[in-house]
C-alpha cells in the first residue's frame, strides 16, 4: 500500500488531499474547519481529517507533497521586482520578510507544522513539490474519464505561468505552452473585480454574476487598450494600465481614467449600470479569449477531450460556450480547480509522474465531489441533544416525501447529507434548497437567508434524465460548472415593456416556469444529479418531481454570505438558526423552526466578515 498527502496551502484556499494506491480517499479545503472563508494557513485541521479518514498516522505515510515549487515564485518575486525597480518598492518591504522567515524554506517550515500531527513523524526526506501549473493540470486529466486528452489550465500565478496547455495520455502528462507572469487572464479578471469593488481571489463569481444586467460596451476598448490579443488566444497585457506586480493595488490611476470613474468602494458606492457595464465587458473578454485559446488547441493537437483546471475553469458560462462550441466531444473540469485542487494534484502527479503507475478503471474519480468529513447518526444525535435542538428521526424514503412536499410548499430547507463537498460548489450534500417555480425565492434566498447581493443567481439541480427537456443541454454536469439556457418552451417572452428595463430593474420580471434559477439572459448553472452519486438528493428531487411535475430544485451552498459551507452539526444548527431557513435535514434527522426553543436563535447577519 502507498499513500500520498497533497497540501495546498500560504497563499489562498489551502486544503489537503489524500490518496491510497492511486484511489482518492478524501479531500477537503481548511476553510470549513477554521470557519474562516478561503483559508490561506497551513491546513492542519484538513490533514487531519484526510488521515483519520485514511485510517493513517502522518509517520504512516509514504509521500507528502507540496502544490508547488517555492524557490520558483521567490525567482519570480524577486525578478518581477528588479525588472520594474524603483516602482514597488513598498510591496517589497512587506513582502520580503515574509518570504525569508517562512515561504522560502518552506520544507522546514512544513515539516514543523507536521511534526504536530505525529511526533514520531522524523524525515523531511519525505516532503516532495510538485509544479504549481503541473499540479492543476494532474488535477484535471488523472481524476477524469479520458484515455488521452488536452488540459487548459488558467489561473492567476503559480510560479511563473499563468496559462498552460498540456498533453494527458495514459499516465503521461506534458506541459507543451505556456504564458508567463505578469500576463495572465486571471489576474486581468481579478483586476476588474478589484475595480468593481468586490474582494480579489473570492469575489471574482460575483463580476460573473452581474455581468448579464450589462452589455459589453467596454470589451472593444478593454481588448485595444489592456491587452495584445492573438488569433491563437495568445496575449500579452498591457502593463501600464495595472499596478499588481509590484504594487499594493490590482489597478492604477490610469486604469480609472480608461474607464472614466474611480475604484468602486463597496462601503459607501451603490452598484450602478456603469458597473454592470464592466462586468458584463470582462465577461465577453474572457469568454473570447478562452474560446480562441480552445479553439486553437482543438485544431492543431485535433484530441477530442479536454480538461480543465484553475480558477478561471470555474467561469462556467464560458465553460458553457466552449462546450457549445463543439470543438471537443467531451469536457471535464475539475471541481476543485481552484488553488484547494492544487493539493489533489499534487499527490496524483507523483503518483502517476514519480512513481510511474499505471491508469486504470477509467472514469470520473472524484467520487461526485464528495469527499468531505461525514457524520454518523449517534453523534449527530449527541450534538443535536447538547445543542438543544428538537428534532423527529425518520426514514430516508419518509424524509424523501415529507421534504419534497415542504418544498413544494414553498418552504426552504438546509441539507445536510453523506460526505461534504471539495470544492466551492453545493453539490447537494451540503445545500440549501427551494422551489423553482416560486417568483419570490430567488430575493428571498438572497436577503433572508443568505444576507447577500438581490442580483446573485441561484443554480438548479436536475435530474440527469430529465435535463434536456428543462435545458438547452444534454450533458452531464454534476459538478454545476457549465451554464446553459431554459428550454424555449419553458420561457416566457418579455413584453416590450419589460426589455427596455436595465439592470437590477430586470430582477423581478418572470422569464420562465422556473423563475427562481432562470437569469435575466436566459441562462442557468446547471448541476445534473445522478443516483450513483447521491442517492438521497437524487430520490428527494424525484419526489418532488411525483408532486410538481418539475424535476428541479434551487441549490445553493449552505452558508450565509462570507461563511465558508457548514462542515459540524453545531455549523449547520447556527445556520438554521441565524436566517429564515424553515428545515433542517441532517441525515435522517428532521428540525422544523417553529419547533425550536426561540431563545436558540441567533444574530447570523453580521456574523462573518463579507467577502
Amino acid at each position: 500500500m502507498t499513500s500520498i498527502l497533497g497540501i495546498s496551502a500560504f497563499y489562498h484556499d489551502s486544503a489537503a488531499a489524500l490518496i491510497i494506491d492511486g484511489e482518492i480517499v478524501a479531500a477537503a479545503q481548511e476553510e470549513r474547519f477554521s470557519r474562516k472563508k478561503h483559508d490561506a494557513r497551513y491546513p492542519f485541521n484538513a490533514v487531519n481529517f484526510v488521515l483519520n479518514e485514511g485510517r493513517l498516522k502522518l509517520s504512516e505515510v509514504d509521500y507528502i507533497v507540496f502544490f508547488e515549487k517555492p524557490f520558483l515564485k521567490f525567482e519570480r518575486l524577486l525578478e518581477t521586482y528588479m525588472a520594474f525597480a524603483p516602482k514597488g518598492f513598498k510591496s517589497f518591504s512587506l513582502s520580503m520578510p515574509i518570504w525569508l522567515r517562512e515561504k522560502l524554506f518552506q520544507k522546514k517550515f512544513l515539516f514543523d507544522n507536521l511534526k504536530l500531527h505525529d511526533e514520531k513523524f522524523n524525515d523531511i526526506n519525505k516532503i516532495k513539490f510538485s509544479e504549481h501549473h503541473y499540479s492543476h493540470a494532474a488535477s484535471a486529466f488523472y481524476p477524469s474519464p479520458f484515455k488521452e486528452a488536452i488540459v487548459l489550465t488558467l489561473d492567476g500565478v503559480g510560479e511563473w505561468a499563468t496559462t498552460t496547455v498540456a498533453i494527458g495520455k495514459e499516465n503521461k502528462l506534458n506541459m507543451l505552452k505556456e504564458i508567463h507572469f505578469p500576463h495572465s487572464l486571471g489576474l486581468l479578471y481579478s483586476a476588474f473585480t478589484y475595480y468593481t469593488g468586490f474582494k480579489v481571489n473570492s469575489g471574482e463569481y460575483k463580476v460573473m454574476g452581474l455581468a448579464p444586467y450589462g452589455k459589453p460596451k467596454y470589451k472593444d476598448l478593454i481588448i485595444k487598450e489592456l491587452m495584445d490579443l492573438k488569433e491563437d488566444g495568445s496575449f500579452k497585457l498591457n502593463m501600464k494600465y495595472f499596478n499588481y506586480a509590484t504594487g499594493l493595488t490590482m489597478t492604477n490611476k490610469k486604469f480609472s481614467n480608461l474607464f472614466g470613474q474611480p475604484v468602486r468602494d463597496s462601503k459607501k458606492d451603490l452598484l450602478t449600470d456603469f458597473h454592470m457595464d464592466i462586468a458584463s465587458s470582462i465577461q465577453a473578454v474572457t469568454e473570447e479569449v478562452v474560446l480562441r485559446l480552445t479553439k486553437d488547441i482543438a485544431q492543431e493537437y485535433k484530441i477530442k477531450n479536454l480538461c480543465l483546471a484553475g480558477g478561471v475553469a470555474l467561469n462556467c458560462v464560458a465553460n458553457g460556450k466552449i462546450l457549445r462550441k463543439n470543438h471537443f466531444e467531451n469536457i471535464w473540469i475539475q471541481p476543485a480547480a481552484g488553488d484547494a485542487g492544487g493539493s489533489l494534484g499534487a499527490a496524483l502527479a507523483y503518483w502517476y509522474r514519480e512513481l510511474d503507475k499505471p491508469r486504470e478503471n477509467l472514469n470520473d474519480k472524484m467520487k461526485g465531489a464528495y469527499l468531505g468529513p461525514r457524520h454518523e447518526a449517534s453523534s449527530i444525535e449527541k450534538n443535536l441533544k447538547s445543542l438543544k435542538a428538537v428534532y423527529k428521526e425518520k426514514t430516508s424514503s419518509e424524509i424523501s416525501l415529507s421534504i419534497a412536499k415542504e418544498l413544494a410548499n414553498s418552504k426552504t430547507v438546509g441539507w445536510f447529507q453523506g460526505r461534504m463537498e471539495f470544492g466551492p460548489r453545493a453539490l447537494g450534500a451540503r445545500s440549501i434548497l427551494a422551489d423553482p417555480r416560486s417568483e419570490k425565492m430567488q430575493k428571498e434566498l438572497n436577503l433572508k437567508i443568505k444576507f447577500r447581493e438581490s442580483f446573485r443567481p441561484f443554480a438548479p439541480s436536475v435530474l440527469r434524465e430529465d435535463v434536456k427537456e428543462w435545458f438547452e443541454i444534454d450533458y452531464d454536469s454534476p459538478y454545476m460548472l457549465l451554464v446553459s439556457d431554459v428550454k424555449k418552451e419553458k420561457q416566457i417572452t418579455m413584453s416590450e415593456k419589460d426589455n427596455k428595463l436595465f439592470g437590477i430593474d430586470k430582477l423581478n420580471i418572470k422569464r420562465s416556469s422556473i423563475p427562481a434559477i432562470t437569469h435575466v439572459d436566459y441562462s442557468a448553472r446547471i448541476q445534473t444529479v445522478h443516483k450513483e452519486t447521491n442517492p438521497k438528493y437524487y430520490d428527494l428531487i424525484k419526489e418532488f418531481k411525483k408532486i410538481t411535475n418539475c424535476p428541479v430544485l434551487v441549490n445553493t451552498s449552505f452558508n450565509v454570505r462570507g461563511e465558508p459551507i457548514v462542515c459540524s452539526i453545531e455549523d449547520a444548527f447556527n445556520c438554521f438558526m441565524g436566517t429564515n431557513l424553515d428545515v433542517l435535514v441532517i441525515e435522517n434527522f428532521v428540525l422544523f423552526k417553529e419547533d425550536q426553543d426561540k431563545s436558540l436563535l441567533k444574530d447570523y447577519k453580521n456574523k462573518f466578515e463579507l467577502d
